[in-house]
């Protein structure tokens, strides 16, 4: 470990010891989770440290994403990293069973997919001992301590990216000021994705935090699949279309009481309803049955007819489908006390973007993007529904919504290329 870091204290230690004795434990429920989601035995044994691949020959940068949003905010920057680097092989580690699914189909070329390693000193040891990463690049607040110290003693730099911590978990780190110091001491880079996270981490004593662009914000537009859309635009027609993405409990009801009150005034509108969670769709679709709505699901082949209502979009890895399809999305995650979603994969789709007032993860994002005119607040289902019969009514105020989002977009590219030449710098890649 660098020599500047000093011994780790004892709540670390502690922690090595801990995580030892209880990594059979945690193994089981990830086991049931991972089993749950029909993933084979061969890559289950991965969060011990089994690598279920050959690690590719010459220099490869692992990166590493708890979860999906986190996954796929990084595929840009390895696609970029793989045009200006051909001989470099990259890894991504994530967590969940749903960002390895989706991983499979989007990942750059000459990109792996392995779950992570349990941070437990035996399966951390197996999965560097296999990979043996030229340097590794953490996303978000991803600090698993047995991983960086086992790392950084092999000599593997370090870098964190798109961090982000909040007021609440700023002062708990304070409290354990040694521990966060130490930790954040085996980074030679630490890209925040605003300021109010770079000013935390710099009283907690990590020097190298620095604000820059977030880096969702750079991922591009989500892919799709363009027969897909020809054919669902034929079956919708004309008729005036809006989603809502990434809902969660309590979202549905936002939705379905703003699509009633829509209908109304417009009774040929569609919603296209997106939960953030497919395997919901069963309850979600009977709250539709309860309110009356005519439905039909996607993940069972439905299709939207004259009839349909609202199209459950039930599926995963169809975001970007959805996106081309609708000219107006409100993002979920904002109407209910979850931080708020990614607002910027639906400005790179062109889309108007409606939103909810509780976006905590989001708060610079949402603050740039309504100050640009291409998204708008609403506080609940009855101003969502005003916004929407609003918007609906003014086509030339729609599209001019949706132009400012597909600037907003464009504007966040250039600081692509800026981070990857520093990450390089910082991570001593040639």
């Amino acid at each position: 470990m660098p020599a500047s870091l000093g011994p780790p204290t004892l709540l670390l230690r502690v922690y090595a010891l801990a995580s030892r004795a209880i990594a059979p434990l945690a193994m089981r429920r990830v086991q049931r989770k991972l089993t749950a989601h029909g993933t084979s035995k061969a890559r289950i044994a991965e969060r011990m440290g089994h690598a279920s691949m050959p690690r590719p020959a010459g220099d490869l940068l692992w990166f590493h994403a708890a979860s999906v949003g986190e996954s796929l905010s990084i595929l840009r920057l390895i696609a970029h990293l793989g045009e200006t680097h051909p001989a470099l092989n990259f890894l991504i580690t994530s967590g969940t069973a749903t960002s390895a699914s989706i991983l499979a189909q989007r990942m750059p070329p000459r990109c792996l997919h392995q779950f992570a390693p349990l941070d437990a000193p035996a399966a951390v040891t197996r999965f560097l001992d296999h990979w043996q990463p030229s340097a590794g690049v953490f996303v978000e607040s991803e600090l698993w301590p047995n991983i960086l110290r086992v790392a950084a003693r092999r000599g593997i730099p370090l870098a964190l990216l798109n961090a982000r911590i909040s007021d609440r978990s700023a002062r708990g780190w304070a409290r354990i000021g040694g521990t966060a110091r130490h930790l954040l001491g085996h980074f030679a880079m630490v890209h925040c994705q605003d300021a109010r996270t770079a000013d935390h981490l710099r009283r907690l004593g990590c020097d190298c935090a620095a604000e820059g662009a977030n880096l969702k914000a750079m991922a591009g537009p989500v892919p799709y699949d363009a027969a897909a859309v020809a054919q669902l635009n034929a079956q919708i027609g004309g008729r005036p279309v809006w989603a809502m993405a990434s809902t969660h409990p309590g979202e549905e009801d936002v939705a379905i009481t703003a699509h009633v009150s829509l209908l109304e005034a417009q009774p040929e509108a569609l919603l296209i309803l997106i939960p953030r969670h497919p395997e919901r769709a069963e309850g979600i679709a009977a709250m539709l049955d309860k309110a009356n709505l005519r439905h039909a699901r996607r993940s069972t082949g439905g299709e939207v007819d004259p009839s349909t209502q609202v199209y459950l979009a039930d599926t995963l890895g169809e975001m970007g489908l959805w996106y081309a399809l609708a000219p107006i999305v409100c993002v979920g995650g904002s109407f209910v006390p979850v931080g708020g979603h990614n607002p910027y994969e639906v400005a790179h789709g062109g889309a108007a973007v409606l939103h909810g007032p509780l976006y905590a993860n989001f708060a610079a994002a949402y603050a740039q993007i309504d100050a640009s005119g291409a998204a708008r607040q609403v506080e609940d289902a009855a101003a969502l529904a005003d916004a929407l019969l609003e918007l609906n009514a003014a086509p030339d105020m729609l599209a001019i919504m949706q132009s400012r989002a597909s600037q907003f977009a464009a504007a966040q590219d250039d600081q692509l290329e800026d981070l990857a030449s520093t990450l390089c710098a910082a991570l001593r890649l040639g």
